[in-house]
């Protein structure tokens, strides 16, 4: 299958600008469909815990745990899949699977219910992201692959804009159960067009390397090639660095999306619209825009000093600390008004912590793609991705609520425990900056010594 998968892949020089721009158009689609079943839960969690009757830990387990084992794990063997098949294919299925489990989630009663169709979000979502980061690297060569990653990243901030607005009105207008099906239903019509639209690229066809023929996929081939790719990642040091700076990110990062709602609507007193609103237009409007001219600025800067692929996310998650440090510490008070509505001030220092925190995702998976070989690509971003899942989607929203829960019962924080446990974790982010500091550093390293980084 591997082979007749390889026949049939079109080479880049086939594939026209315009088609690889549409091309990459649903790939984002796709991205930014995941996003909306995987974060909606973050704007729906104090309906669902009043609904319920949840705590905080168990919400943590539901936006965090129930999805990122089964999406981490099983990405891995997908993308030994994809490595040997039909990345489109996969795709296709994969959006389809996770699209209607977010709508069962819909009909869940209880704890238990709802936990069994996150899992099943997450089994259709571990087919995403591999294939689509191989098949990006299939169309778009190492000088513009950045740039290409950043595009596919923004499904990151659409998802997240789309599931907190639409998510967050439906809840208000329908209730949360109406919210699952509405934006769980239209992802089956994508899955159809990813299908029926798109072809299969020629496998390092845009690095001018001539694609590899796999071994027949047995459990032992499989164990041994998967302990290579952690051996890779882990061997080669920049990659290594990028790695530990991405999951340190993704911990903070997810954390902070799962609970910002519920921190906004129960510290602060905001209304679902509110909150709703305003983070989907500044998560999904300037972090986009972040997210987009973060690649952009890599690409540019990265040709006059191979440091600059991992040093932009370093300096953006530096200078967003004192940001993070101000949000979650301010009170909620009014800065301006628009047309007689006020803004909050929380609102206005959120404009650069989206922006900014929105660097890393696009040169982050470039950079993992440019120093993996093309065979080896899908692999090498499901490892990726298990680690960051696992500790940073799997944990941060579990470790936030565990912490919050904490400080609530044990401390007596009350309404404030959430505050102080977003505040603690969001300090990491200096830790992540280092990591990105030293991929730079053996990058420069590696350029000089002209062996791979």
């Amino acid at each position: 299958m591997a082979e007749a998968a390889v026949e049939k892949a079109a080479p880049p020089a086939t594939l026209s600008p315009g088609y690889r721009r549409y091309a990459l158009l649903i790939l984002v689609l796709g991205y930014t469909s995941s996003h909306v079943d995987r974060n909606i839960v973050g704007i729906l969690m104090e309906p669902i815990k009043a609904d319920l009757l949840l705590s905080d830990t168990q919400l943590g387990f539901l936006s965090g745990i129930a999805f990122a084992v089964f999406y981490a794990t099983l990405g891995i063997p997908i993308a030994l899949w994809a490595d040997r098949g039909n990345r489109r294919n996969i795709i296709a299925w994969a959006i389809a699977i996770w699209s209607g489990m977010t709508a069962l989630c819909g009909l869940a009663t209880n704890f238990v219910q709802l936990a069994a169709a996150r899992v099943g979000v997450g089994i259709g979502e571990a087919g995403s992201s591999p294939p689509s980061h191989s098949m990006i690297a299939d169309m778009y060569p190492p000088n513009e692959r950045a740039s290409a990653m950043a595009v596919y990243s923004l499904g990151v901030y659409f998802g997240v804009m789309i599931g907190f607005l639409v998510g967050g009105w439906v809840a208000v207008w329908y209730g949360w159960r109406a919210a699952f099906f509405v934006v769980g239903l239209p992802g089956l019509i994508l899955a159809l067009l990813v299908r029926f639209t798109l072809v299969e690229p020629e496998r390092g066809g845009a690095d001018g390397i001539a694609p590899e023929k796999h071994a027949p996929l047995s459990f032992r081939t499989a164990a041994n090639t998967v302990k290579e790719g952690f051996h890779h990642l882990w061997r080669t040091a920049a990659a290594r660095h990028v790695v530990i700076g991405v999951t340190i990110t993704s911990f903070v990062g997810y954390g902070g999306v799962m609970w910002g709602p519920a921190f906004l609507i129960r510290t602060h007193g905001m209304s679902i619209g509110e909150v709703s609103t305003f983070l989907a237009l500044l998560v999904g409007i300037v972090g986009g825009l972040g997210a987009y001219i973060g690649g952009r600025l890599t690409d540019r800067l990265a040709q006059k000093d191979v440091r600059w692929n991992t040093w932009v996310v370093a300096w953006a998650k530096l200078i967003v600390v004192p940001f993070i440090v101000a949000f979650y510490l301010s009170d909620n008070w009014v800065a301006f008004h628009v047309a007689g509505y006020p803004v909050s001030i929380l609102w206005v220092i959120y404009v650069p912590i989206s922006f900014l925190g929105a660097f890393y995702l696009g040169p982050s998976f470039a950079m993992i793609q440019t120093l993996t070989p093309p065979a080896k690509r899908a692999l090498a971003s499901a490892v990726m991705l298990f680690i960051i899942n696992i500790i940073g989607l799997g944990f941060g929203p579990q470790f936030v609520g565990i912490l919050s829960d904490f400080f609530n019962y044990s401390m007596g924080m009350g309404t404030q425990s959430l505050r102080w446990a977003l505040f603690g974790t969001a300090l990491l982010n200096v830790w992540a900056a280092a990591h990105y500091f030293l991929a730079g550093h053996q990058l420069k390293k590696s350029q000089s010594g002209g062996h791979r980084a």
